[in-house]
């Protein structure tokens, strides 16, 4: 249909009032996650950018490309290296629910906790622990068929073993588009920390256990891999101390469908309540957003209650969640 002149002009008018106080809201908003993510080491954005979401939803995202790496403290220990070290030389392990110092003697008594007489992570003569040592081991440990020599290991990620300059970019909407039925999580994990370490889904225990191999975490809940980097499985007090807190706990991310996560447990220490499967609930203040999930449970978050957006360590890369994420 062709307007008339003034109708058109009127029209074009209408549209700029309405675009306007949405542009202002899109600067707004970025400015907000420019400040949320001011403990972490940002390389790029926060920007706006188009994505296409999990659930086929053409939106708005801001995309976010940060270094995977903490700067408010020292990831690890991770493996000890003699059944004589403590926790201070030593990491944590996540098993039935609970958080295990994975110090010399929790290695020594492995075929003790797991009832298996196959774990033998330490030689018997000397006390020294099986710890992968070089990139070259932690490649042959972590294929999915792990390499017979490295079986009966402890493994141990360093950060020199990762490319120079990696990075990892975040494509997240800034308007979230509620599923009828929260879903898994996908590739991109359960979102992003405040200082920009990633918040990732369920660590593959069964995998790693099954190989009689095992990867602990720092008592940060962190641990290191070739392709995601330093990341998260369990959130901790390392990151609630950089909160800003309120009576909710304090918001430690941003999940990957742009909803907020806050704390495991309010300020006063009790639990949230109605909580759904994907740990999330609404109060009249914040609206819907999430809550960690116990250090112990290997679930930041149950699952996704939006469509999710993207990770990559491609900076340039568009976002498709709708696409298969890339084999490794």
């Amino acid at each position: 249909m062709d307007f008339p002149k003034l109708h058109r002009t009127a029209l074009a008018t209408v549209a700029a009032v309405i675009i306007l106080p949405l542009q202002v809201q899109a600067q707004t908003t970025l400015e907000e996650v420019q400040s949320f993510f001011d403990a972490a080491q940002v390389v790029a954005g926060p920007a706006l950018v188009d994505c296409r979401l999990s659930g086929g939803t053409k939106a708005t995202c801001f995309s976010i490309t940060v270094i995977a790496e903490p700067s408010s403290y020292t990831p690890g220990p991770w493996c000890p290296t003699d059944i004589t070290e403590g926790p201070d030389k030593s990491g944590i392990w996540l098993e039935d629910g609970k958080v295990h110092v994975a110090d010399g003697a929790f290695m020594q008594n492995l075929s003790t906790f797991y009832d298996d007489d196959t774990w033998q992570l330490f030689d018997p003569s000397s006390g020294k622990l099986n710890v992968t040592d070089s990139l070259e081991a932690c490649l042959a440990a972590a294929r999915p068929d792990v390499d017979p020599a490295y079986t009966n290991h402890c493994l141990q990620f360093l950060f020199e073993y990762l490319p120079e300059g990696s990075t990892q970019t975040y494509v997240i909407p800034l308007e979230p588009q509620p599923l009828m039925r929260g879903r898994s999580l996908g590739f991109a994990g359960a979102g992003i920390a405040r200082n920009g370490v990633s918040l990732a889904a369920a660590a593959p225990t069964d995998a790693i256990l099954g190989a009689y191999t095992i990867a602990p975490f720092d008592v940060c809940g962190g641990h290191v891999n070739l392709h995601a980097g330093y990341h998260y499985h369990a959130v901790t007090d390392c990151l609630t101390a950089l909160s800003d807190l309120s009576d909710h706990g304090g918001q430690i991310g941003i999940a990957m469908d742009g909803y907020q996560i806050f704390a495991q447990n309010m300020t006063d220490g009790s639990t949230p309540t109605a909580l759904d499967r994907c740990n999330g609930h609404e109060t009249d203040d914040l609206g819907y957003h999430y809550h960690a999930g116990d250090p112990g449970s290997n679930a930041i978050l149950g699952c996704m209650s939006a469509e999710y957006g993207c990770v990559s360590d491609d900076p340039t890369a568009v976002c498709d969640a709708t696409a298969r994420p890339p084999r490794h």
